[in-house]
């Protein structure tokens, strides 16, 4: 169930036009992600994953995504 969900999630990051809420849905799928790790037995695995990927990736994609239309409204 958990690898349907999370191969479900990564397909509506993919085809969401929001950009904020795309980073947010694939943050998702690799919180899930990190959750099969840990049941298949890899709780370092698990760990790097939800911090690094689920975590760190999220919160800079969502930044850069801040920055970006930071930028759009100070040309118009």
């Amino acid at each position: 169930m958990l690898l349907i969900a999370t191969v479900i999630f990564v397909i509506v990051a993919i085809e969401m036009k929001d950009l904020v809420k795309s980073s947010i849905t694939l943050g998702i799928s690799s919180a899930l992600l990190a959750a099969v790790f840990y049941l298949l037995g890899a709780p370092f695995a698990a760990v790097f994953e939800l911090s690094v990927a689920a975590g760190l990736v999220t919160i800079l994609l969502l930044s850069a995504i801040g920055m970006i239309e930071k930028n759009k409204e100070g040309s118009k």
